[in-house]
């Protein structure tokens, strides 16, 4: 899943590029929406995430039907990277079709509380092509879409509703981490490598 690449995206706050506090908005074209997905899906960043998540699906033993060593890690880093290239593919499907931005945008101003509930709200609400704001379909679609769609090749007693259902909320959870990140990350880069604003 690319689930766990959000996760280390806030561990790794020296990789995150110095953002400016509320970005002007400029409407993506499809093409750069395809390259934003894209990235997401097989970046650098993004496959060292599914790495790392393979290693604690290897860890915990699930599937326990894939067994361990080199075949069992090989059958759960290519799950997790085929489940973040069918999210990609149903996020940049969503977003293209419904004119919806997929990035995430700084708040301009506010303490630490009233940041960290504009990234929750950038999680839940996004951008249209337009300017304005709506209900994330294309974040929530691709989330528990991707999760039922690659729970299909699990092993039969694993493949159900509530897995999938599990999987679309953590999913919802690493993003909000990872807004959450690119909200403070610049200012912790910036602090840890004694930058002035």
């Amino acid at each position: 899943m690319r689930s766990m690449r959000s996760l280390l995206v806030i561990g790794i706050v020296l990789a995150i590029p110095a953002m400016g506090l509320a970005q002007q908005f400029l409407a993506l074209g499809v093409s750069d929406k395809l390259s934003f997905h894209v990235k997401q899906s097989i970046g650098p960043l993004a496959l060292v995430g599914d790495a790392a998540y393979s290693g604690i699906l290897q860890e915990t033993d699930t599937p326990t039907r894939w067994g361990q060593g080199g075949s069992g890690y090989g059958k759960r880093f290519a799950s997790t990277v085929a489940c973040s290239g069918i999210h990609s593919a149903l996020a940049f499907g969503l977003d293209s079709a419904l004119h919806e931005d997929p990035r995430y945008f700084r708040s301009a101003s506010g303490g630490f509380w009233r940041r960290t509930a504009h990234a929750f709200r950038g999680t839940i609400l996004t951008h249209t092509d337009k300017g304005t704001e709506t209900l994330s379909i294309w974040r929530l679609g691709s989330a528990y879409g991707a999760a039922y769609i690659s729970d299909l090749w699990y092993p039969g007693r694993l493949n159900t509703v509530r897995l999938g259902f599990s999987e679309g909320s953590l999913q919802l959870g690493f993003d909000l981490a990872s807004n959450l990140a690119a909200e403070f990350g610049p200012d912790l880069k910036r602090i840890l490598l004694r930058q002035k604003p």
